[in-house]
């Protein structure tokens, strides 16, 4: 479906609620289905397709398991599989899935004893995965590509003959899921000590059952990217000050940029603060998923960035730096990449546009939900493929018309400008 969107008609002020944490969610099920829970909810379609899994039991007859767009599903059941005696399945996904790159993670557990097979390109799945007792030992990996390939080494290793330990080389992506990760075991009985580069895992006392929610703070991104643009008044319920997710840290960020953060209680009030930085500086190597907010923010309220560590982002849902680069050139605003694609940069130089935006999603849930509030700079853009969002937040849109926004059909004609 696609969405033409227009701007709340009053100063915005609103409370939303946003989904629960799925990197939460997702190591809470792959760690309690091997403490012996069978049994998994999920809330959006990445848990919702992980939930489904488990809950069937992973194949012993080399059936297929089906992930779909789910890419931390991808990277989770790709370790579970290969470490889980007597599991025999192909492992495979959308299109998309299939040319996202898996051998960094494929290569470690085949170093643990793993048996699997490419049955397509090199390096990418489809997998064939046929399940067996791993080694454990010592492994180094290469963490520059995905937190994901560490943590999914992380929580398998109680089903490892031995204690575990890894070395993570390069600079690493995303480290505080990798800390994520570390804590949620130490909570489930597991001894994990975890240095910069190297982490090492016992689980010989077994690991136990638990339960960790918080509202996540990816989702949250999207609300202080529009109170930003909005200059208006956003409480979001059931954000955690002290969160085990790294994104926390966007509230820091957004504080140079128009919105400042206060805690009441269980809430997160957004506040606007006419007060703006000139340049914004930014290392979001432990942040990836803030960068579209972050990016189209900026280009609204006209604030010229320079974000380093996004280099990941090439291999997400999308390459989503050529589609920042492509969709905000429909603004106006020309982007440019440095050091081989790692860094994005906006010097602040615009071009004139003649037509309406309609943007492209991509399939790509951040890029749709990030795209979104340039209607209140541009009133009657249109969202492509709006439907993407239910990838991790599937009551986005009715949540925006909550807070006062429009959607309407792109056919219907744009309404007449008073004179």
């Amino acid at each position: 479906m696609d969405y033409r969107i227009f701007p709340p008609e009053e100063i915005l002020e609103t409370s939303v609620t946003v989904p629960p944490s799925k990197s939460i969610a997702a190591r809470a099920m792959i760690l309690n289905h091997m403490a012996g829970r069978r049994e998994f909810v999920g809330d959006c379609d990445d848990t919702v397709v992980l939930a489904a899994i488990l809950n069937a039991g992973l194949p012993s007859d080399g059936s297929s398991v089906n992930v779909g767009h789910a890419g931390t599903a991808m990277r989770f059941l790709t370790a579970l599989c290969a470490a889980t005696a007597g599991t025999d399945c192909l492992l495979e996904g959308s299109e998309r899935m299939h040319n996202r790159p898996i051998g960094h993670l494929v290569g470690v557990l085949r170093t643990l004893g793993a048996d699997i097979e490419y049955v397509g390109k090199e390096g990418f799945p489809p997998l064939r995965i046929r399940g067996r007792k791993l080694a454990g030992g010592s492994v180094e990996i290469d963490a520059t590509e995905s937190s994901q390939y560490v943590s999914a080494l992380m929580m398998v290793s109680p089903l490892l003959e031995a204690p575990l330990t890894i070395r993570l080389l390069g600079n690493v992506q995303s480290m505080p899921y990798i800390t994520m990760t570390a804590e949620m075991m130490s909570r489930r009985g597991a001894v994990v000590d975890f240095n910069r580069d190297r982490i090492e895992i016992d689980c010989s006392a077994g690991i136990k059952e638990g339960d960790e929610s918080e509202a996540d703070w990816s989702a949250a991104t999207f609300w202080y990217e529009i109170a930003a643009v909005a200059a208006g008044w956003v409480t979001v319920g059931g954000l955690a000050e002290d969160s085990l997710q790294g994104d926390r840290k966007v509230a820091e960020i957004f504080s140079h940029i128009g919105v400042n953060t206060e805690f009441n209680g269980s809430d997160a009030e957004l506040v606007p603060d006419p007060d703006l930085y000139g340049f914004l500086n930014a290392d979001l190597t432990d942040m990836p998923d803030t960068v579209p907010a972050l990016a189209v923010t900026c280009c609204l309220i006209g604030v010229p960035f320079r974000f380093t560590g996004v280099g990941a982002l090439h291999d997400k849902e999308c390459d989503r730096i050529e589609a920042l680069r492509s969709e905000l050139a429909k603004l106006g605003c020309m982007l440019d990449t440095e050091n081989y694609g790692t860094t994005l940069v906006w010097d602040g130089r615009r071009v004139p546009v003649t037509a309406m935006p309609e943007f492209d999603t991509y399939g790509d849930h951040r890029m749709a939900m990030a795209l979104a509030p340039v209607s209140v700079f541009v009133p009657g853009i249109v969202v492509r493929n709006a439907e993407v969002v239910a990838k991790s937040y599937p009551g986005f849109w009715t949540q925006l018309e909550s807070a006062g926004f429009r959607l309407a059909d792109p056919s219907d004609p744009l309404p007449e400008i008073e004179q």
